[in-house]
């Protein structure tokens, strides 16, 4: 635990000052040698016993509004010594084809979210085939008809897994129901073109010890560029120039399913399909890869290529990735007052 702006503590010692200005704002009463000849023992009232409550609710808010302000924070990962890393851009599709069905370990899910889970082991690891990209720098991409940056370039992959989440299907009828391959390829291009100073801000001095031993693409997509200003040969000749490979993937297959109806198992046509000769020659002007992926268990053999051919060397730069504590304790202080509010005005109102 530390905190962020530790000088912010100071405000403790306000408070005894404050309590006792509140003090001498009460005012004088009556003074009586015993207060037990105006009232027996028995007469006093758990309301007159609990009368400061409203005082200690108020005081106690304020402490953790003041540690509120001091930032606490805990480290969420370990401490990881890098020297040579990856810097990898994953680009998903997100058209409505990806709400297809595909096998994974024996159920059904969505290709998207297929392609999510097995993304998620690839970077953490598990435990079996896929041992974890712990040193490299890691972002993702999303598409249908525009791209956008899910998540930018980081060390901090404890973070990746709330940004996946966010990525959702197209609606089938929805505008954007397209597929921008080639614009999605020039943002992440864009952004590993960037990657050193992306680095340099997220771990500062250590930077310098760290070298980004090369910058790859990983194309998951299941079907064809229909939208978008660059077709995918075009920004393959731009991550070309900056020296960015890129694996193409192929989901799902060519765009025919297996449906059960009444009259047996039917193949259905849900899309136009992969298109592995643009896949091809993407990866081939970038001197990268391409393979198709039937299901789950083919995509996480590809990771596995893709493990053995771009490998990373654990040594030297130092970072930590910290969650911040403020909202969860200015939140508590806001519900204290709000309580000692309510006491004041109903329990302990006092009348003048």
């Amino acid at each position: 635990m530390r905190f962020a702006t530790p000088l912010a503590l100071l405000g403790l010692l306000v408070l005894p000052g404050l309590g006792l200005l509140w003090r001498r704002g009460r005012g004088r009463g009556l003074l009586f040698s015993d207060l037990g000849l105006l009232l027996p023992t028995e007469a006093v009232s758990w309301r007159l016993r609990l009368r400061r409550l409203p005082v200690y609710l108020r005081l106690l808010a304020l402490i953790l509004l003041i540690v509120a302000l001091a930032r606490p924070q805990a480290g969420i990962e370990k401490v990881r010594d890098v020297s040579r890393g990856v810097a990898i851009e994953m680009v998903v599709d997100r058209s409505g084809s990806m709400g297809n069905e595909m096998n994974f370990e024996g159920r059904k899910s969505s290709r998207l979210e297929v392609v999510k889970q097995v993304f998620a082991e690839f970077v953490n690891g598990n435990r079996r085939e896929l041992k974890g990209r712990p040193a490299d720098l890691i972002g993702m991409v999303s598409f249908d008809r525009y791209p956008e940056t899910v998540c930018p370039l980081t060390l901090a992959h404890g973070v990746l897994a709330g940004f996946i989440k966010t990525i959702r299907v197209a609606a089938q009828d929805s505008p954007n129901n397209r597929t921008a391959i080639g614009d999605a390829i020039a943002l992440a291009a864009a952004r590993l073109h960037t990657a050193e100073q992306t680095l340099a801000r997220q771990v500062g001095e250590g930077g310098k010890t760290y070298t980004i031993k090369s910058k790859i693409i990983i194309l998951l997509t299941d079907g064809q560029n229909n939208a978008g200003r660059y077709a995918p040969e075009e920004a393959a000749q731009l991550a070309k120039k900056w020296g960015i490979k890129i694996y193409a993937i192929g989901v799902g297959g060519d765009g025919v399913v297996k449906v059960d109806t009444l009259f047996g198992t039917q193949l259905v046509r849900t899309g136009e399909g992969v298109d592995r000769q643009t896949l091809e020659q993407i990866a081939k002007i970038t001197g990268g890869s391409f393979w198709m992926a039937q299901d789950g268990q083919a995509l996480r053999a590809v990771y596995r290529e893709i493990d053995h051919l771009e490998k990373s060397e654990v040594e030297s730069v130092r970072y930590l990735d910290y969650r911040e504590y403020f909202v969860p304790l200015a939140a508590a202080a806001l519900i204290l007052l709000l309580l000692e509010a309510v006491l004041r005005c109903t329990l302990f109102r006092r009348l003048p």
